[in-house]
């Protein structure tokens, strides 16, 4: 069945990609493994390309573009060369911080800071999670304390995705101790501000090249106009945006798995055991027709999603049976694929291992698969 989801210019546009990723990401991805960082310059490149700042309005130095298939496409040409990390700090960008901005910014806001994110000069982030308090929001406990001109913010955010290189961060905050669906305000906090800390960058299990850091706030002043959106309205801003976050780490999901089995299916057509390529065993064969199926089944659904988005039609249901069937299927393909391999799929010189490593992450982040399942569930009750 012929995918009918891009067009030419779609096709256009990844050529353009494709060469920006052989030219800035591939030579470099070893080195950024080891150093557990994205140079700078890969970001400054992808912003004089115009591989980031896609939806970012052209009068803030962005493309414009309001169809996610162009993001797609990056996704998918990152996935080829298995730059996973590099494809989640862009997600980060492109999908949740400069999103915030542009729905919701007031119009200094953009100008201040757009243009910079579109051109790879600034690298944003968004803080959520803490210590103790990952998918439960309202266990959030940084806080902020109204005082004159402004807000005084103490807590601890961990596990933030561009923690290292963002410039600025948008930071969840409890302005209302009481509690409640209003108790939390979205603020801009610039990493250049009094008390605000990075500490390590954490050692993780994959994506080691993607930095992920904890980061420490200490009475850091955040003036009244760095307050994303309204005092209080945080949780109904997060709850109108994370579908397109989920949407984005679904998208990487089928791209990754799609060439991790496009890679498998070459290896057991070389590699001979008992005298015939492994290819011709029925056991294989079977393997690679149920992977094909399942992600041939779930790229359609994604497809449709992509396009319920654009349309701006994709419910927060939606994106969340995206996120959760995809990653659970891109784990059990990377998985069955690096069995294939036998012996060098355990072995870090086959791209393959590091897509297992990289997998794991996808039923966690941007809410847990497990917070998907409630969501569908509990629409399923209340209808």
């Amino acid at each position: 069945m012929k995918r009918t989801l891009y067009g030419e210019d779609h096709e256009a546009f990844r050529t353009s990609v494709a060469a920006f990723v052989d030219r800035e990401v591939a030579p470099h991805l070893e080195r950024w493994e080891e150093e557990r960082l994205v140079d700078r310059g890969c970001w400054e490149a992808a912003g004089r390309q115009g591989v980031i700042g896609l939806g970012i309005p052209e009068e803030y130095g962005g493309a414009g573009l309001h169809d996610y298939r162009f993001r797609n496409v990056v996704q998918e040409e990152l996935a080829r060369v298995h730059a996973a990390s590099v494809a989640s700090g862009f997600s980060l960008q492109d999908d949740i911080a400069a999103p915030y901005l542009v729905e919701i910014g007031t119009e200094e806001q953009k100008q201040r800071w757009l243009p910079g994110m579109a051109e790879g000069r600034l690298v944003g982030a968004i803080a959520m999670t803490e210590p103790g308090a990952g998918s439960d929001l309202q266990g959030i406990r940084t806080a902020g304390r109204r005082v004159d001109g402004g807000w005084v913010v103490n807590g601890t955010k961990t596990f933030i995705t561009n923690g290292t290189a963002a410039d600025l961060v948008v930071t969840v905050v409890r302005t209302d101790p009481a509690g409640g669906h209003h108790a939390f305000t979205l603020m801009v906090v610039q990493t250049d501000a009094p008390g605000f800390s990075r500490g390590r960058k954490l050692a993780k299990m994959g994506l080691h090249a993607q930095d992920t850091a904890e980061l420490s706030y200490d009475d850091v002043f955040v003036p009244d106009d760095q307050v994303l959106g309204s005092v209080g309205g945080g949780f109904g801003q997060l709850k109108r945006l994370l579908p397109l976050e989920r949407l984005s780490i679904a998208a990487h999901a089928v791209a990754s798995a799609d060439v991790a089995l496009r890679e498998a299916l070459h290896y057991v057509k070389d590699r001979t055991a008992f005298g015939q390529p492994v290819a011709d065993f029925q056991h294989t064969r079977f393997e690679l027709a149920e992977m094909s199926t399942e992600l041939t089944v779930t790229r359609a659904y994604l497809d449709q999603c992509i396009r319920a988005h654009d349309d701006g039609d994709l419910t927060d249901v939606d994106a969340a049976h995206a996120k959760w069937w995809a990653t659970e299927v891109q784990n059990r393909v990377v998985d069955r694929c690096l069995q294939l391999y036998g012996g060098y799929g355990y072995m870090l010189e086959y791209p393959v291992a590091r897509d297992y490593q990289d997998a794991r992450i996808q039923k966690i982040f941007g809410g847990t698969n497990e917070i998907m399942k409630h969501i569908i569930g509990r629409d399923l009750v209340r209808g």
